[in-house]
């Protein structure tokens, strides 16, 4: 069967298309289409409306009933059961789309016989039920269309090799003996809620941490437990942001960061980490971009995607560009303890005593129990300015009653135990010896170049576009997975807006990435787009 999806692809393709072009298109000519809408259309799970299916035809110059191929029956019946939105009235120079076109849209013979048999039978219209509009402008392809299609491919039993999401499990990695046996003895005691910041004494551990790290004028109930620092970044964001309101986010960034912003009915927008400076943010362009609905900033540091350690002086700048503005500081540390190179994390609130910061961290990766989902953030600095806001805070936090209880119960072990996670990071252990392997591996490729990462397990590698005629790095990335079964995350699921870069994590064993790089080294030694 071919379906709409399978046709939209191919016509995306011929067009040299992308998603987000034809969110771009869209919103130029007043049709509203999101993110998220293209890419339910394009991993199949739904169809258009009507006015929609026209303007897709429209811009990818098609015909509107072969774009729509064997889903013609479902869609008909669900136009017959929703009211389409006015088809917009603008002309694109690319497409013909206008009233012209629109007057032409009637109700097909196919759709009148089904309104006729319901009419007949005095049933009233079915109402369909849609996702949010505040949707519209979220992304995640960490877990995205190509991941969809990678997930479909292995249901036909295909093995996919996945490089794509930081989860040390699959790759051998084993949570430390002691964390899993104390959590065994505790179990019993953790059948209730907890308090909804956190029990006593991981709040205690994590506050005893924080003093380690510097972090000034912190209490135990400036302690808050979340269900990983996930949550946690969404109770923010829905505590501070009204609509409108904008927040600085790097770029590449978290994607989560710039959704639950979104989703809080805020403006991300986006600063750039300059890739010829070590990614390391650039702080004129954080300063341009500051206006008066500015409240926030966001540092992700040790970074993901990119790998990337701050030094103190760069830190430091962002401190003073903070404090000339009035802004809060969130920091994502949740890597802060898988550091190579003998260098030092520092946490950027331990330089800034006189602002409101809110740092995250937790044991999903320095513990290898990312499945455990145990994460926190700290509240420091000038908190009086912050008042109201950590009414919200709470407020939040008590609604959610606690995060996993069992997995709190292990984090004095985890925090101030053998931390395992050190021998992995020096010559000899395993993520350090992975990551000088990818590194020289990937870079010996004609046309790959990459930042050596410093901290975490990822690598950001930059491709040469012109050589390999590259426009749409989702693309490049269904390809890869459809031709070589290798999975890799595409520059733009990090709101990265050139089509030039990818994102591997080196957790595998060598031999495994030996032979990941062996098929990405073939692949791109025939790989041309378009």
């Amino acid at each position: 069967m071919t379906t709409f999806s399978d046709r939209l692809k191919e016509a995306m393709y011929a067009q040299n298309l992308k998603q987000i072009d034809l969110v771009h298109i869209a919103a130029e000519n007043n049709v509203k289409l999101g993110k998220s809408h293209v890419s339910q259309y394009v991993s199949g799970k739904t169809v258009p409306r009507n006015d929609i299916l026209h303007f897709l035809a429209d811009t990818l110059h098609v015909d509107a009933d072969w774009l729509l191929g064997d889903s013609q029956e479902n869609f008909t019946a669900r136009e017959n059961n929703s009211v389409a939105p006015k088809a917009p009235s603008t002309t694109k120079t690319s497409g013909s789309v206008g009233t012209s076109n629109s007057s032409k849209r009637g109700t097909t013979p196919m759709k009148k016989a089904i309104t006729d048999k319901n009419d007949n039978a005095g049933s009233s219209a079915m109402h369909i039920f849609k996702k949010s509009s505040k949707l519209d402008n979220v992304l995640y392809d960490v877990r995205g269309p190509v991941v969809e299609e990678a997930a479909r491919m292995e249901e036909r039993g295909t093995h996919v090799l996945k490089l794509n999401i930081g989860n040390p499990a699959p790759f051998g990695f084993r949570t430390p003996d002691e964390v899993i046996y104390d959590m065994s003895q505790q179990l019993s005691d953790c059948e209730g809620y907890s308090p909804s910041q956190g029990l006593f004494s991981a709040r205690k551990a994590i506050m005893q941490y924080s003093q380690i790290k510097k972090l000034p004028n912190v209490t135990i109930n400036d302690i808050y437990t979340g269900n990983g620092v996930s949550e946690l970044i969404n109770l923010c964001m829905s505590a501070l942001l009204d609509n409108g309101d904008e927040i600085l986010i790097p770029s590449p960034d978290y994607p989560l960061w710039t959704a639950c912003a979104t989703l809080a009915g805020g403006k991300a927008v986006h600063y750039i980490c300059d890739e010829q400076s070590d990614w390391y943010p650039d702080i004129e362009d954080m300063r341009r971009k500051i206006t008066d609905r500015t409240k926030a900033l966001v540092i992700i540091n040790p970074n993901n995607p990119t790998g990337a350690l701050y030094p103190k002086e760069v830190l430091q700048k962002i401190v003073d560009l903070a404090r000339e503005h009035h802004l809060i500081i969130f920091s994502d540390e949740i890597y802060d303890r898988l550091v190579m190179d003998g260098k030092e994390h520092i946490s950027i609130a331990s330089l800034a005593p006189d602002l409101f910061c809110v740092t995250f961290s937790g044991l999903s990766k320095s513990h290898m129990i990312a499945g455990f989902r145990i994460g926190w953030m700290v509240l420091s600095g000038n908190k009086a300015i912050a008042k109201d806001y950590i009414e919200g805070i709470k407020m939040l936090s008590n609604m959610r009653l606690c995060s996993n209880v069992p997995a709190q119960s292990v984090v004095q072990t985890a925090l101030w135990g053998n931390q395992s996670v050190n021998d992995y990071l020096v010559p000899g252990g395993r993520i350090y010896e992975q990551r000088e392997y990818i590194y020289k591996a990937l870079t010996d490729i004609p046309g790959i170049t990459a930042i050596k990462p410093q901290a975490a397990f990822y690598m950001f590698p930059k491709i040469d576009v012109k050589k390999f005629n590259i426009i749409n790095d989702e693309k490049f990335a269904l390809d890869l997975l459809q031709d070589k079964k290798i999975l890799i995350v595409q520059g733009s699921g990090f709101n990265w807006k050139q089509p030039d870069h990818f994102r591997v994590v080196y957790l595998p064993r060598i031999e495994v990435l030996k032979e990941a790089v062996g098929k990405i080294s073939d692949f791109l030694s025939y790989y041309r787009q378009g």
